[in-house]
């Protein structure tokens, strides 16, 4: 039976198989709060045209809508391959609590592979890794080869 977890990171690998099949590098991500999705995002960088058309940014973009404020305190985010710097400061701006990713991201991860942003004396950010990580893992590497070849 799965965890809470791996059943929020299984709404997020849907999410990043939609982003895929749009032509998007696929990434998925959902906010959680009080045992419930309030915030689901994907990649949409190309379709957008917008740098910040990341998963994690429309995931707590529509997390913001559903709770009319841009603070999200108490709330969990779900994605499935580690943040990128940008994602990790708005993560931190809207206050999240908890971060669950599946898959680290070496080149431009930042929270445990390049950049650190949560390892300062004040955060108070609980960071649960590799939820999912084989799959999520194995759609982007899967994704990539394909654009390889």
């Amino acid at each position: 039976m799965p965890t809470r977890d791996e059943e929020f990171m299984s709404e997020a690998l849907k999410l990043a198989r939609f982003a895929e099949s749009e032509g998007e590098v696929p990434v998925g991500a959902v906010v959680v709060f009080q045992d419930q999705i309030i915030g689901r995002g994907r990649n949409s960088r190309e379709k957008g045209a917008d740098i910040s058309g990341h998963a994690e940014i429309n995931a707590i973009k529509d997390a913001e809508r559903h709770l009319g404020k841009w603070t999200l305190e108490g709330c969990a985010i779900y994605v499935t391959l580690e943040p990128c710097l940008m994602c990790a400061g708005a993560i931190k701006q809207s206050r999240l609590k908890t971060i669950v990713f599946g898959a680290k991201d070496e080149a431009e991860g930042a929270i445990v592979s390049r950049y650190h942003v949560f390892d300062e004396d004040n955060a108070n950010q609980t960071i649960c890794i590799g939820v999912c990580g084989e799959e999520a893992s194995a759609l982007l590497k899967d994704f990539f080869a394909k654009r390889r070849s």
